[in-house]
């Protein structure tokens, strides 16, 4: 089963791609930019600002996943 994983946490994607995909228990992941999520800019700074923000955009994605794993698995409420 494939699952399209998204988020407003992380920049939306700009073209015919997903942010992430969930297929047979992976995630896969699209390549990531330095964009903020908020203002969909690129963040300014030197590349250590930069890498931090492009992995704070994958780990939103994964917690993104994850959650929807936790929901797909949840025991139905009583």
């Amino acid at each position: 089963m494939r699952e399209v994983i998204s988020t407003k946490d992380a920049p939306q994607a700009i073209g015919p791609y997903s942010q992430a995909i969930k297929a047979n228990g992976f995630v896969f992941t699209s390549g990531q930019i330095a964009l903020d999520p908020a203002t969909q800019q690129i963040v300014t700074g030197d590349v250590a600002a930069q890498t931090e923000r492009v992995l704070r955009n994958l780990s939103e994605i994964l917690e993104a996943a994850a959650a929807a794993s936790a929901k797909s698995f949840a025991p139905p409420s009583s």
